[in-house]
């Protein structure tokens, strides 16, 4: 995997030795009591069950009792939007773009600070906000970014309505192809901007105002032809916006690695995720949630109630079925700042508590090709970690709320303590707000 792919972590400078809370490492296996994790340089150097008093290899190191907590890894959402807010798209017309980036920046602390230390923003925002994170400027998940969503014209991601007017939903990279060579171009510029993945809308959507969830977009031979063209580069991942039945089907033929939202799956289209080994990022905090219609145009606020319901069927069709599930939100179409909502609704739809944690950690960082630093809570993987103040395996519902989310520490450093369990303030100075 190129060194690309794992943006650096600025570290925090303490050796930490955490002690007696229960472990649940992602991995899938039981949790485990009284445990013991010590983190140096901004990685696990062991996770285990307790160790004796007198190993003397410990000495130097700042000792936290958590006796009473959990421990769980950092989240990763695999599916959001920081440079969009579907609900305020009047009030973000009128903003200048420097207003913009800053509530990008404030979109990206409140991610990181409902739990997840990891996230891939698919379209809306250039590299200069991951790199930024990236560099400690501003506080954020670690990002792997798509920078713009390919569609054809009249495709999701051609914001005009029928009148010509735009609907002001602007993108990095013009992201419309219609011929071979507009998908050569594009998914070049693309890469050359930076894209650590590249995503396609096969299907219309539901917040574009020209198609419909069922309607085709990005057809199958050009789908073949992006996964060929990233293949001559870094080998790039093909994400596919995808909602109905067809558009799901021709992305899986097509190659890609992931089918984002899936909501209108049929048993052809789960059989083939299972014989491909697809991904599926089911972003439920948005098909769940009909938004107030006083906030939303009439044609996105009617779709959304058709294909909520429908979404629900058949997403829980496809759980059931064991499609492998790798958590994503859609924040930006969503409200930001609520990802954790995310296993919640999972389990709502069939999961079990530890399958919805799983899919949000080991499998997302499986997803993302990041699963040798990051996902489970293992000697050798960067420090990502969640402390919390109950039993998400027993009732998982209390991780909605980040208020919940008690502590935060990523790679190494504590970016959140509200309950004062480390001792002092974080390793990491936050932004206000």
């Amino acid at each position: 995997m190129p060194a690309a792919f794992v943006p650096p972590t600025v570290p925090g400078d303490d050796r930490l030795l955490l002690r007696g809370g229960t472990l649940i490492d992602g991995t899938g296996g039981p949790p485990l009591p009284d445990a013991e994790l010590e983190i140096a340089d901004g990685r696990i150097v062991y996770a285990g069950p307790r160790r004796s008093d007198d190993d003397q290899t410990r000495t130097g190191v700042r000792t936290i009792d958590l006796t009473g907590r959990t421990i769980l890894p950092g989240f990763i959402d695999a599916h959001v939007h920081l440079g969009l807010s579907i609900e305020d798209q009047a009030a973000d017309a009128a903003r200048f773009d420097s207003e913009r980036t800053l509530r990008t920046a404030l979109n990206a602390r409140r991610t990181l600070m409902a739990g997840v230390t990891t996230a891939r923003d698919l379209g809306g925002i250039d590299r200069g906000i991951r790199d930024a994170i990236s560099a400690g400027l501003i506080h954020g998940p670690r990002l792997h970014i798509a920078v713009s969503a390919l569609s054809p014209t009249g495709g999701h991601t051609d914001f005009t309505l029928p009148n010509g007017r735009e609907v002001p939903m602007p993108m990095p990279v013009h992201p419309i192809i219609d011929t071979d060579d507009d998908v050569r171009r594009t998914v070049r510029l693309l890469i050359r901007g930076g894209a650590d993945v590249i995503k396609v809308c096969t299907t219309g959507g539901v917040s574009s105002p020209s198609d419909t969830p069922d309607d085709l977009g990005v057809p199958e031979e050009h789908v073949r032809l992006i996964v060929a063209e990233t293949a001559k580069r870094a080998g790039q991942p093909v994400a596919a916006h995808a909602q109905g039945s067809e558009g799901i089907k021709a992305a899986i033929r097509g190659g890609v690695r992931s089918v984002e939202h899936g909501y209108g799956i049929d048993d052809e289209g789960i059989d083939l995720m299972l014989e491909h080994g697809t991904f599926l990022v089911p972003t439920l905090s948005s098909a769940l949630r009909v938004p107030d219609p006083a906030l939303v145009p009439d044609y996105l606020y009617e779709k959304k109630v058709t294909w909520s319901a429908i979404a629900r069927e058949r997403l829980a069709a496809a759980f059931a079925a064991g499609v492998r599930v790798a958590l994503g939100t859609d924040s930006g179409v969503c409200p930001h700042g609520e990802n954790l909502r995310e296993p919640v609704h999972a389990v709502e739809l069939g999961l079990t508590p530890m399958e919805a944690i799983v899919a949000g950690t080991k499998n997302a960082a499986a997803l993302l090709r990041l699963d040798d630093d990051l996902g489970t809570v293992e000697s050798g993987k960067l420090a990502d970690l969640l402390v919390v103040d109950f039993d998400p395996v027993t009732d998982i519902t209390p991780l909605a709320d980040p208020d919940n989310v008690t502590a935060i520490v990523q790679g190494g450093a504590v970016v959140k303590d509200s309950a004062g369990w480390f001792g002092d303030e974080p390793s990491r100075p936050l932004l206000a707000g």
